[in-house]
């Protein structure tokens, strides 16, 4: 076996960027994105792009198990053949890498690393197109056996970049942008941004609606309290003043959570005369749900993330991260964020103070802008 590329210059990216091109119809591609939900609905517009420019490419995706239902709705059809069920690539392999990282002594850890290795070779891959940039997903491309392996010049994390045989130059403010400029190297010409497919399962959508039915068909808003860290989180106190406000104008308001937030979700409830009704649910029914939806509120998270990518309006509260970088994407939205915000990537817990300064009443006369009056 070769060992890793030299690290490209600047120029020598440039020139790879020119040479990696779509080879036959034939050609197979991995997609290497294992997460967060955020980032991955990121990088999912740049495949679509991909498959539409080229519609006869056979594309697998390596992604956490946790988020596969971004891709899937059931696990046994992620081998099988492309539906509404799985629309976007035609092969999903999952992993664990946070579970397998700490129990590496365990035999369970290394039989599905195994497996999971053997699943993605036997694919025969041509290409695989690192769109995480992190070393962990680096050495997921190289150990794919595919002989191309492309990423991004400016990676995350730099060593990853050891481990790719082409490298580009990323282009555009917005990391949806950079995941296109990835895939517009691949396929040798500059590629438009695509609307994303998700996973249409007709027995959650039924689901969904159900539910919507016995919130009377009122229009939904979803409010998302929690973030990956504490710093991006607005206090659960103002929350529940925009659920109240939202209310009293007619809408049904869910408090959307994930493990180990009902606590927050409930001083959310709380705080909104409990006029906002916490909901923990999955990947996909939070996609069903969210197709119900007329609005969404909430931080720098993957399900703001998944309403942008559905064209839902959003009211975007940011903090410590970059809003230009990492705003929603492609959907009405406005983005309230306070000069005092400094930014930060150290995923602290310490609260923003530019965040908390935000008031309710700024929010809510945000969220009036975006749904022109409903409900008032």
């Amino acid at each position: 076996m070769t060992g890793p590329a030299p690290l490209a210059t600047e120029s020598q990216a440039a020139v790879h960027t020119e040479a990696a091109s779509l080879g036959p119809p034939s050609e197979r591609i991995l997609v290497v994105r294992l997460g967060a939900m955020g980032d991955i609905l990121h990088g999912m517009p740049a495949i679509a792009a991909l498959r539409s420019a080229n519609p006869k490419v056979k594309i697998g995706w390596l992604v956490e198990e946790r988020w596969a239902e971004l891709l899937c709705s059931h696990e046994e059809e992620r081998l099988s053949t492309c539906s509404q069920r799985k629309p976007l690539v035609d092969w999903v392999h999952t992993a664990n890498f946070s579970v397998w990282r700490g129990a590496l002594f365990s035999g369970k850890s290394w039989r599905e690393m195994r497996q999971c290795l053997h699943e993605v070779r036997a694919m025969h891959y041509d290409v695989a197109l690192d769109l995480q940039g992190a070393i962990r997903s680096a050495i997921a491309a190289r150990l794919s056996g595919a002989d191309s392996r492309i990423g991004s010049a400016r990676p995350r994390e730099a060593p990853a970049r050891l481990l790719y045989t082409l490298s580009t130059l990323p282009e555009g403010r917005h990391v949806v942008e950079h995941a296109l400029s990835l895939a517009s190297s691949l396929a040798g010409k500059p590629l438009p941004h695509v609307d994303t497919p998700l996973p249409h399962d007709l027995a959650i959508e039924a689901w969904a609606e159900q539910l919507h039915t016995k919130l009377h068909g009122r229009p939904l808003a979803i409010l998302n309290p929690g973030a990956g860290w504490g710093a991006k989180c607005w206090p659960a106190e103002s929350y529940g003043s925009v659920a109240k406000a939202l209310s009293d104008r007619g809408m049904a308001v869910l408090v959307n959570h994930g493990p180990r937030e009902e606590d927050l979700a409930r001083a959310v409830s709380v705080a909104s005369c409990n006029q906002a009704l916490p909901l923990k649910c999955s990947v996909g029914e939070l996609i069903a749900l969210t197709r119900r939806t007329s609005l969404f509120i909430g931080g720098d998270t993957g399900p703001m993330h998944l309403a942008a990518s559905l064209h839902v309006p959003v009211v975007a509260l940011f903090g410590p991260t970059q809003p230009e970088r990492n705003g929603p994407y492609g959907t009405r939205s406005i983005v309230l964020r306070s000069p005092q915000s400094v930014l930060n990537s150290s995923h602290t817990n310490r609260p923003d103070e530019g965040l908390i300064s935000i008031e309710p009443t700024a929010v809510i006369e945000a969220a009036d802008r975006l749904l022109g009056g409903v409900g008032a």
